[in-house]
Order: structure tokens, then sequence, then C-alpha cells
């Protein structure tokens, strides 16, 4: 996944705290070693090699996150698409199926490239999360890159996680608990999105924001808003009123959806 990772913890002990922050920072480790495309060993790197007709069985993780993939190419209508990148080397987009009964990716077209840089981040947040529950550590917040934002249980006596929207030092600040931010845009990697639907990059050149039950979720919409236009923005919000989106141009935040925004800082 290529990028920087952060645990935090509240109103748990200092010790205890730590020991899950690094129980969650080991279980990043297992699931970057499936769902790489640089580790060779990976299984997105094993499935390039499949031929049309072949099948190969998957990790938990990979199938799981492929399952949410899958759906999330349907909910923006292939706005968002984990093989986008395949475009970049074959004339079309490469065709592949899931097999549920045993855990296993059929490839149908093409050859499977996935690039899960989209979806992958928050997948591994949302996993991470699970296991800090389960470590009885409610009350966290874990961050990938900045623009992958997931909150657990609001802090003691707080109104939740103090999140801005952009830089570090960013003026418009929100509460997070129980909800996923995650942005995209092209001011640091530039012209990296492509349309899955016509393999050109991105036209929007503004910063895109989505807010989301899961932080998997929430990483595949930001990525679908930046190629979907006005009216299919509204399609695809209208589908589940617990999506939201922020459209930010020249400064300022246009909220779009359904549900109620955290109240500003």
């Amino acid at each position: 996944m290529a990028t920087h990772f952060e645990v935090r913890i509240a109103d748990v002990e200092r010790t205890y705290a730590a020991q899950a922050a690094q129980a969650a920072i080991d279980l990043l480790d297992k699931l970057e070693s499936n769902l790489s495309r640089f580790r060779t060993t990976s299984d997105i790197a094993q499935i390039a090699q499949l031929l049309p007709g072949q099948k190969m069985r998957l990790s938990e993780p990979t199938f799981a996150c492929l399952e949410i993939a899958k759906r999330m190419e349907l909910v923006t209508h292939n706005a968002f698409s984990a093989t986008s990148a395949a475009l970049q080397t074959q004339p079309s987009m490469p065709q592949w199926n899931l097999l549920p009964e045993d855990l296993s990716i059929q490839c149908e077209h093409g050859q499977l490239h996935f690039d899960l840089g989209a979806i992958g981040k928050g997948f591994a947040l949302d996993r991470m999360a699970e296991l800090l529950r389960s470590w009885d550590c409610p009350a966290f917040l874990l961050v990938a890159g900045g623009s992958s934002i997931l909150a657990g249980d609001a802090p003691l006596q707080t109104a939740g996680w103090s999140c801005g929207l952009g830089e570090d030092n960013a003026t418009q600040r929100f509460y997070l608990s129980h909800t996923s931010l995650s942005g995209s845009g092209l001011a640091v990697k530039g012209e990296h999105i492509l349309d899955p639907r016509t393999g050109r990059p991105a036209q929007r050149k503004n910063r895109v924001w989505a807010l989301a039950n899961t932080a998997a979720e929430s990483d595949a919409l930001s990525t679908a808003c930046m190629v979907l236009g006005e009216q299919e923005l509204e399609h695809v919000l209208a589908q589940d009123h617990t999506w939201l989106f922020f459209i930010e141009a020249n400064g300022t935040n246009r909220p779009m959806g359904h549900r109620a925004l955290p109240l500003p800082c």
C-alpha cells in the first residue's frame, strides 16, 4: 500500500494501548503481503498471471477486498474499478468473477492487473478497526496517508476525533466518530486517476471527499467521484443515504448527499 499509517487509541491504559496498536500494525503487514501488487508472492501479483478461463484460490482477506471492489463497481456504474490501470497496457477492461464456494477468482478476459490503491488502504483500516475492537479499544482513529481516515468511538468527554479536510493545519475541521472520510485529488500524484469507462485521466481538477460507514467504501467512492458527472453523482447518492460527498473547489467545500455532516470544530 506504500503509505504511512497511524494508529491513535484513547481511554485505554498506555501500555495496553501500545500493544493493541502494534497488533494492528502487524495485521497491516499481513494484509499488505496479500494485497500489494509490488510483492511478487502476493495474491494480487499472482492473479495477474492468470489466463482467460483459469482460476485461483485466494486468501480470505484478498477475496473479501475484491468482493467489496466488485460491489463498488456496480454501485458507481464502473466509475470505480480495481483494474482501471490495465487500460494502460491492454485495449479493454479485463473481466473477472469471484467464486464464493471456494474463495476463488476466475479470469474471463484479458490480464487481471489489479491496483488496489483506491480501496486497499480503506480495507486495511476496516480490518485494523475490527482487531482494535476485539482488544476492547473502541475509541480509535486510524489514518492512512492522510487521505483515508476511520474513526471509532469518540474519546471520553469529546464530540469526536478532530479531523480537517486537506492539510494538517486546515481551518475547516470536523468531529468524527463511527465513520470514515476519504479524499482523492490530483495535487500530489498528478493525473494518476483514470476513468475506467474511457481510459482517459479524470477531468475533475478539484479535490473530492467522501464520507461512508466503512473506509473501503469511502476510498472507492472518493475515487469514483473524480470521474462522475454531477447527475451521475446524484444517482449514486440516491442508492444509499449513508453516503455524503464533498466537492472542494476554490478553497471551499460543497456538501452533497443525504446524511447530516458532523458539526465543524
